[in-house]
């Protein structure tokens, strides 16, 4: 009897739990490096060159769809030892959101692009000083509603329309949760500006999983008022 018992108990306390955490997220940002190792490679072989920022925007296409396979290995995870398939969670998050997350990151990296492409050049638009301001807060702005629509694309089955459209509701629905994106977004610029740009990367994962925790008002919402 108690044989049964301590076996009923394995991989549930505090230690099982904590080692369960650490595989996932080992095991997530290994595939996620992986998928998108392609354009990240590409991006290594770029120079700081202003002008290669539209090539830069290509090679981060495969990022998108790996990220959103990412949060939905994240969010579906178990804190069970004994029940833990991280990459068949990761597989399945990929096959399901690619092509939903290339849908809208697609749009989303073009527009980034031309923000920061006019930025770089703005002394050549004749442009007064407050439009680079503006498209400052433009493109802060499109980033926090990508972090949204990022959530909402990996963990629902929306048309890309209705992602679209529910990412700005919630951007001021939920200001917690786009404060919490935010402070994620500068974390992931300044650890970029001051150490290095590999640092994010090698983070993707905790900070996704940061990011699905100050999400879950706006999953709620999604899963009570948005879904059947």
């Amino acid at each position: 009897m108690s044989s049964g018992v301590r076996t009923a108990g394995f991989g549930t306390g505090v230690l099982s739990r904590a080692a369960a955490l650490i595989h996932t997220l080992v095991t997530v940002e290994a595939l996620l490096l992986l998928t998108a190792s392609p354009g990240m490679a590409g991006l290594l072989l770029l120079g700081p060159d202003p002008a290669n920022l539209p090539l830069a925007a290509v090679f981060l296409l495969p990022l998108g769809p790996a990220l959103s396979a990412a949060l939905y290995a994240l969010h579906h995870r178990t804190a069970d030892l004994t029940d833990l398939h991280p990459a068949r969670a990761y597989a399945r998050g990929w096959r399901l959101n690619a092509r939903a997350a290339l849908k809208l990151w697609t749009p989303l990296l073009g527009w980034l692009t031309l923000i920061a492409f006019t930025l770089t050049h703005f002394s050549a638009t004749g442009l007064p000083g407050w439009w680079a301001v503006l498209l400052g807060v433009i493109g802060g702005g499109s980033l926090l509603w990508g972090a949204h629509a990022l959530v909402l694309t990996s963990l629902f089955a929306f048309r890309a329309r209705d992602t679209a459209r529910l990412a700005a509701y919630f951007l001021f629905r939920h200001a917690r949760a786009t404060l919490g994106a935010a402070s994620l977004l500068v974390l992931v610029a300044a650890s970029t500006a001051l150490l290095t740009e590999a640092l994010p990367a090698l983070l993707a994962a905790p900070l996704l999983l940061s990011l699905l925790h100050s999400s879950r008002p706006v999953i709620a919402e999604t899963q009570e008022d948005f879904t059947v």
